[in-house]
């Protein structure tokens, strides 16, 4: 059964939409294994700081409903998909990698070029996941991040205390 990663990120209602959607999860795939959260500055765009974290369980469900199921979780939680690109969301879920997989399946290609980019992806992606190969590259996640620039890294801060994380109702 292959072991997928997600990232999550949100700016409005951080704490209240990023729990539901780790609850959603959890309902849906049973044990999640969830990294710590980070808080970064909105990048493109002039907004409210996100709180991004990468969540991974393991499924059989194919990448498209994976994509689809995501999909589904935002929607539920007010995602607005007739904003531009960049800018605030309720709560942005994105399927990182399916496996070992590299495909387009479900029209977006896995592994996501994000993991690469953002380091509000891939420091939470090490905290979990530092010694798994990236399934294209072939490197692992922490080396990935040690060659990751010090510019992409600025304002990346890890939070201390993310208990809220786990309250309910």
């Amino acid at each position: 059964m292959p072991r997928v990663w997600v990232s999550i990120g949100s700016n409005i209602d951080r704490e209240n939409n990023i729990r539901g959607a780790l609850t959603e999860l959890r309902h849906s795939f049973g044990d999640v294994i969830v990294s710590p959260v980070y808080e970064t500055p909105a990048v493109g765009f002039c907004g409210d700081a996100f709180f991004n974290l990468v969540v991974g369980f393991d499924t059989e469900l194919p990448p498209a409903r994976l994509h689809q199921l995501m999909r589904e979780i935002e929607a539920r939680h007010g995602r607005e998909r007739s904003s531009p690109k960049f800018s605030s969301r309720t709560l942005d879920l994105d399927l990182l990698t399916y496996g070992d997989a590299v495909t387009n399946e479900g029209g977006k290609v896995l592994p996501r070029d994000e993991i690469t980019r953002y380091a509000f992806v891939l420091a939470p992606l090490v905290d979990v996941a530092g010694d798994e190969l990236h399934p294209e590259l072939r490197e692992t996640y922490r080396s990935l991040w040690e060659r990751m620039s010090m510019e992409n890294k600025e304002g990346l801060q890890q939070l201390d205390d993310p208990a809220w994380l786990f309250k309910t109702g």
